[in-house]
């Protein structure tokens, strides 16, 4: 099982100690760096920044939103980082949510499937230099009726095939995931459920598709906090867990709050809601299980997150993405090296 490390957000607070981090996951040998964006910094910008003041690590968008870019576009982003990292590029992609489509990018939040199927077959289409046309319900190249004609892309990647990544929660979009991409991005994961929450859905892609399991990247994102005291370890994670269960989307599309109804926590992920939604930010924290925290993160002693790191190889996942917790550069760069330190103990390295 591989290790890597996400830097969440540029813009949240971290930014001075973000570059250190990464510097210091590429010496101690992590696989890849992901960077994310919502609706302040975006992935591209903070992964070639990385990409420039590294060596060996791999850069990934986590992930680059569908609504915010035309396919052709993304090709043509992805062609560039991976041509200037030294084919050290990897490409996330995801829908976002309909608040973040359509309040911030004006982009309708409908058939989120068909519209990933087709901005994928397009984006594939474009970096593998054929001219570039297509037809369908979503996108038509080029435009009929006009001018346009199909255009190749004049950047070579260094590789021939970019590894594409599918962010993915839902049954449905980890079965197209699985049928489609060459990896998921998964968030809120919990070993004791990872099967019937996740791998049963990206398995029955891969037999759709006429493929296995072996070389598709289940690669889950873990917050990772190293300590004695697994209860204080754990509250640190109740305002982020209240944020996505409670508060990330509507009540009626909150993907993060129907996981965790999947994971056994109906009544739970209700009060959570009920109570982020009406203002109440620390009652939702409040409301947060202490089980549902622990099963979804790296807390504790080297050896008991080694101990996890086991579970998780077991349950499928073969990149491990930390996200190192700490107030300082110092506590983030000590947790990463736990983390390596956690899977040589496991015997996964």
């Amino acid at each position: 099982m591989r290790l890597g490390i996400n830097l969440g957000y540029w813009g949240a607070g971290m930014d001075g100690d973000n570059l250190a981090v990464a510097q210091e996951a590429d010496r101690l040998g992590y696989d890849v760096c992901w960077a994310a964006e919502a609706y302040g910094s975006d992935a591209p910008t903070v992964l070639t920044w990385v990409a420039a003041q590294t060596e060996s690590i791999d850069v990934g968008s986590a992930i680059m939103q569908i609504p915010a870019r035309q396919p052709a576009m993304t090709a043509m982003t992805a062609a560039t980082l991976d041509s200037l990292s030294g084919g050290r590029f990897r490409l996330g992609l995801g829908v976002s949510g309909p608040q973040v489509s359509e309040g911030w990018y004006g982009v309708k939040f409908d058939k989120p499937l068909a519209r990933t199927r087709e901005y994928v077959e397009i984006v594939r289409r474009a970096m593998s230099r054929e001219r570039l046309s297509y037809e369908g319900e979503h996108w038509t190249l080029p435009l009929p009726d006009g001018p346009g004609k199909p255009i190749k892309l004049t950047v070579h990647p260094q590789r021939e095939h970019i590894p594409l990544y599918i962010a993915a929660i839902g049954p449905k979009n980890l079965e197209q995931t699985g049928e489609i991409a060459d990896g998921a991005l998964l968030i809120f994961p919990s070993a004791d459920h990872l099967e019937d929450t996740a791998v049963k859905h990206l398995r029955a892609g891969r037999e759709k598709a006429g493929k296995t399991m072996d070389g598709f990247d289940v690669c889950p994102t873990l917050p990772l906090a190293v300590g004695d005291d697994i209860n204080a370890l754990a509250d640190m994670f109740r305002p982020y867990t209240a944020l996505y269960v409670g508060g990330m989307g509507s009540r009626k599309q909150n993907f993060y709050n129907q996981l965790a109804q999947r994971m056994g926590y109906e009544k739970e992920a209700a009060e959570i809601q009920d109570a982020y939604l009406s203002g109440d930010k620390t009652g939702a924290a409040a409301a947060v299980p202490h089980q549902l925290i622990d099963q979804t993160t790296l807390l504790g002693s080297v050896d008991r997150i080694a101990e996890r790191m086991q579970a998780y190889a077991a349950a499928g996942v073969t990149t491990l993405t930390l996200a190192p917790a700490g107030f300082t550069r110092e506590e983030r760069i000590a947790a990463l090296r736990a983390g390596t330190d956690a899977l040589e103990r496991s015997g996964l390295a």
